[in-house]
């Protein structure tokens, strides 16, 4: 693997976001609105609802993590999408790259993108909401690292349908996490949805980690059951994303449609 590739890589989408000012006040503008949305939302809920005291507190914090699984997918796929929206797609095929080293490359570009994103949302919780995140210490790193990780592996996921099928699966990169939420148990707990439905969303890492989320905040300890059963869904979902990701890429190789990318 040549490191120089991969940092190349990284610097060819670091100084394009660093030189649009339009990208950048994209990554601030939707997590800032919906963290500021929820806040009020919950803010409501404290003073309306006996359901529990800390009612501010935890939904906003739910909310902010999983606009770290968010912004980690769409930040991962955002090379392809910018790559077919200037149709540039197939010079990055030609390219001396390997795939293993555009994986790597997208993994570090989407966490800078992820943290721009989130750094200024999750400051102006404290002053408006009186709530921060950091509260939740060192289990808030190993939350945002899985949360992380399986946001990576849905965009392995996107990516690779990307590739096989082009433009045409644009739109799945900004639904599917849309898609996963209500069975992601972010905002309430698991025991809400029908049976059938909770035998599905514990196949999902999320359901773990939110309702550890929800554990700390209103018990005070850690549960580290909840985490073993997140991360080792996260490194199944990773290693058949990377499978996958190969194949479409394969299979696009054989059948041609790489050379049509974009255009």
């Amino acid at each position: 693997m040549n490191l120089n590739k991969m940092y190349g890589l990284f610097l060819r989408h670091f100084y394009l976001i660093k030189g649009s000012l339009p990208r950048i006040l994209d990554l601030i503008y939707w997590p800032t609105i919906q963290i500021i949305l929820w806040g009020f939302i919950s803010k409501f809920f404290s003073i309306y609802s006996d359901y529990y005291n800390n009612t501010i507190g935890i939904i906003l914090t739910c909310a902010i993590l999983y606009d770290i699984l968010f912004r980690s997918s769409i930040s991962f796929n955002m090379l392809f999408l910018e790559e077919i929206w200037s149709r540039n797609f197939t010079n990055l095929f030609i390219a001396p790259l390997r795939l293993k080293e555009i994986i790597i490359s997208l993994i570090f570009t989407a966490l800078i993108r992820t943290l721009i994103g989130l750094v200024p949302a999750i400051i102006l919780t404290s002053p408006l909401f009186g709530v921060s995140i950091l509260k939740l210490g060192l289990p808030l790193l190993l939350l945002f690292l899985s949360l992380y990780i399986f946001g990576i592996t849905l965009g392995l996921f996107v990516s690779a349908g990307l590739i096989r099928f082009g433009p045409s699966f644009e739109n799945i990169a900004w639904s599917s996490l849309f898609l996963l939420a209500p069975l992601g148990c972010i905002y309430y707990p698991i025991d809400i949805l029908p049976h059938f439905f909770q035998i599905v969303a514990k196949a999902l890492p999320l359901v773990y980690i939110f309702d550890e989320t929800r554990n700390i905040l209103l018990n005070n300890f850690i549960d580290y059951e909840n985490l073993k059963y997140a991360y080792l869904l996260n490194l199944i979902y990773l290693g058949c994303g990377i499978i996958l990701f190969y194949y479409s890429f394969i299979k696009a190789r054989v059948k041609g449609t790489l050379i049509n990318m974009g255009e």
